[in-house]
């Protein structure tokens, strides 16, 4: 399941991933419908589904102050607004590299992705901030 933050709905994002993704893809509002949801309540959301891979322009409120989780994948993408239309290719690069094209390799993982393609990641292996290799 690709969850999607709010910030990405009416974008056309979801069905560009859906043009190629065969699971679900849904926006976060859609886990706790008429609610508001602030940002520090969706880690705990997504950790209440089965092994979900959040997508986020967020950076500042993710990157490096969510702790990663065996329960999700978080993915940031340093983009600005004008640029979300990258993001479905961006994202299913991430997903056929090796280390992250399984549910079971990308829970624990929390990634930030830029728009000249450069991918580093933390884990809940390694705190510390990885390159990620052939992306």
């Amino acid at each position: 399941m690709i969850v999607l933050d709010e910030h990405l709905q009416s974008k056309g994002l979801e069905e560009a991933i859906q043009r190629w993704y065969t699971g679900t893809v849904i926006n976060i509002l859609d886990l706790r419908p008429e609610t508001v949801i602030k940002d520090e309540a969706i880690p705990g959301l997504l950790a209440q589904q089965n092994q979900p891979t959040f997508v986020t322009i967020n950076v500042t409120d993710f990157w490096q102050r969510v702790p990663a989780s065996e329960r999700f994948c978080l993915v940031c993408f340093a983009l600005a607004s004008s640029d979300i239309a990258q993001i479905s290719s961006l994202l299913r690069r991430l997903l056929r590299h090796a280390d992250f094209d399984t549910k079971a390799q990308r829970t624990g993982k929390v990634v930030r992705i830029t728009s000249q393609g450069n991918a580093t990641f933390y884990s809940t292996e390694n705190r510390n901030i990885h390159p990620l290799d052939a992306f």
